[in-house]
């Protein structure tokens, strides 16, 4: 009987060890990959990483093995991209093999490989290509736009007057706005904001926001299928999120940032007095007479950096990468937050400063490494109408009130609620100051 126990705690300790073996060999199998921590078998490196501040930990395995390293989150080997240079050289010089759509556990719990952002294939490149032929038949860049932005901002002041100048949380005034211009988009109407269905929708986009941006854990692979009713209702999805969550996250951390640093917002209440008045409202037409809001904008923008790690990309063949071999499916984390914080592109990347975007004669001036909407073949299908949101938003407000804080500016906590797959805003309120 014991000689029985013993033999069976043997053969169990053998088959444990050629598991692990096998695991191993998984693990490394095929291509030159860039170096990186040894992981341990079926748990890879998560030991290494701090699941709150994932951005984080990558920054700091960077300084140890440079801007390109390779990391398992489990049995998952993912490859890390840091630094402008290295991004662009992967997105941007090799877009084609950097094109396929990576995994992220609480991306798929969500999507699951349906709709344009996290499809791949043929089926991501026919909803592309629907995608941007329908949002330019909605007016996407054109003047229906504009005017739809415009109009939704009046009714954003309109509320903000209803606060009379008392202390309020800004989260769901701004999320219920900017919505509502993606919902005129792919609806064809708006909603009331206080439409109870409208709020929860709201209340859902926003708290799957935060769940993104909590720590990951194992993954499904992503189910391949023809194009459907599926990827239709989710690509309205996608667009519908990406369009409500991300820019009303940004003009949320765009006022913390404003109380932050009254003497900017001075300076773009003086411009939007002097190239705007009080006497219309803000038009797309006016950002090129405004250097100053512009960079501002563009700056909040950065510091903001709603996506740190990027929305993960794959490679879809093995693909050559600076003298290392990417095998096909290898799945690919360009930092976003890396490049808009890249000491060679911005002077002073933790600090606010809008001089980040200006010339030394106040003109607006382009930052390469400026990448809030990523770059190449995956580039954000919604960037112009974004960046058409946020200069209309922001003047609309600014050209309207004065943003006091209920605290010493000194004393403003900048720093995210929740730092993951997304930069969650601080929660504040704060009182609007007719001007």
């Amino acid at each position: 009987m014991e000689l029985g126990g013993a033999l069976t705690i043997f053969l169990g300790i053998c088959v444990s060890c050629l598991l692990l073996i096998s695991a191993w060999k998984r693990m490394h199998k095929e291509g030159k990959l860039p170096p990186g921590p040894t992981p341990l078998p079926f748990i890879g490196n998560l030991l290494q990483m701090k699941t709150s501040e994932p951005f984080k930990s990558f920054l700091a395995l960077r300084d140890k093995y440079g801007p390109v390293f390779t990391i398992y989150l489990g049995p998952r080997r993912v490859v890390v991209l840091c630094g402008h240079e290295t991004v662009k050289e992967a997105l941007v010089d090799q877009a084609e093999e950097f094109s396929g759509r990576g995994e992220l556990a609480s991306i798929d719990r969500n999507f699951n490989g349906f709709g344009v952002a996290f499809a791949n294939g043929e089926r991501w490149r026919q909803l592309r290509r629907f995608s941007l032929t329908t949002l330019r038949n909605f007016g996407m860049g054109k003047r229906s736009i504009e005017e739809r932005i415009q109009e939704e901002a009046q009714y954003l002041l309109e509320e903000f007057r209803k606060t009379n100048g008392l202390p309020f949380d800004p989260t769901f005034f701004l999320s219920r706005t900017v919505s509502n211009v993606i919902s005129s988009v792919v609806f064809g109407s708006r909603f009331d904001y206080e439409d109870k269905t409208f709020l929860a929708l709201l209340r859902m986009i926003n708290a799957s926001f935060f769940e993104m941006s909590t720590p990951w854990a194992q993954e499904k692979e992503n189910p391949s299928s023809e194009f459907n009713i599926k990827n239709l209702v989710l690509t309205t999805l996608n667009l519908f999120f990406a369009g409500t969550e991300t820019v009303s996250s940004t003009l949320r951390y765009g006022i913390v940032f404003l109380m932050k640093h009254p003497e900017v917002e001075e300076k773009v209440h003086q411009e939007i007095d002097q190239v705007i008045g009080h006497n219309r409202i803000p038009a797309t037409e006016d950002r090129m007479n405004m250097p100053y809001t512009d960079a501002v904008i563009h700056e909040i923008q950065r510091l903001t950096d709603i996506v740190p790690l990027g929305v993960p990309h794959t490679v879809i063949r093995d693909t050559q990468f600076r003298g290392y071999l990417l095998p096909k499916g290898t799945n690919v984390f360009p930092l976003l937050g890396s490049v808009l914080r890249d000491p060679k592109y911005f002077s002073n990347p933790e600090k606010f400063n809008p001089g980040h975007f200006l010339d030394e004669k106040g003109r607006f001036k382009k930052n390469d490494a400026f990448v809030p909407f990523s770059s190449g073949k995956r580039i954000c299908l919604g960037e112009a109408m974004a960046r058409m949101e946020l200069f209309l938003y922001f003047t609309t407000i600014l050209q309207s009130f004065s943003l006091k804080s209920l605290v010493p500016a000194k004393d403003i906590d900048i720093s995210p609620k929740l730092s993951g797959f997304g930069n969650i805003p601080p929660v504040y309120e704060l009182c609007l100051v007719p001007r």
